[in-house]
């Protein structure tokens, strides 16, 4: 008999591998994220100006590692 876990720790506890589900349950604290610089609220009131406040989001997401850059 033999059994194949999901979740593991590699020897040494340099790498965890979540081949399950992770649930974080109310309360619970997550750190090492990376934390965006705040993107203000769009006071846009033309499309051109929406498109800037949108990329600027993209910018900073792609910056914190969030989303690939082009």
């Amino acid at each position: 008999m033999s059994y194949n876990t999901k979740n593991f720790t590699e020897q040494g506890g340099e790498k965890t591998v979540i081949g399950g589900t992770l649930e974080i349950k109310d309360g619970a604290v997550v750190t090492g994220l990376p934390i965006l610089d705040n993107q203000a609220a769009s006071t846009a009131a033309t499309v051109e100006d929406l498109v800037t406040d949108f990329n600027a989001l993209l910018t900073k997401l792609k910056a914190a590692g969030l989303m690939i850059s082009d």
